[in-house]
């Protein structure tokens, strides 16, 4: 039996950064990422991964009714990170002065701002 955790897993892949879709309906896609899920290994991104949802109106709110488009959570394993220079990228950590920094495989240069 698995007891539920509430360990966070480590994920090279952060909110704002900029991903690609390698695999998928979306392939080919790229997006900034909006939310990260790492206990579920999912990542929401922009304008890729859409679905249809149906939306009752609610005056008090100003929500129109109708069937609306909404970004839905994408694997981990089906982006990769883009580097400025080289493309989508693995990512390594290194160590860089006092702190840790994700590093391109490729290049080697930095990907944190």
């Amino acid at each position: 039996m698995q007891t539920a955790s509430t360990e966070h897993k480590r994920t090279d892949i952060r909110r704002n950064d900029t991903v690609k879709v390698i695999t998928g309906r979306d392939k080919g896609k790229e997006g900034r990422v909006l939310r990260v899920f790492p206990d579920d290994g999912k990542v929401l991104v922009e304008h890729v991964m859409l679905v249809k949802k149906h939306v009752r109106p609610n005056p008090q709110r100003n929500v129109k009714g109708g069937i609306a488009e909404q970004e839905s959570r994408i694997s981990l394993s089906n982006v990769q990170l883009l580097c400025p220079t080289c493309g989508p990228v693995r990512v390594g950590r290194e160590k860089r002065g006092d702190r840790k920094v994700r590093v391109c495989k490729k290049c080697g240069t930095t990907l944190d701002k």
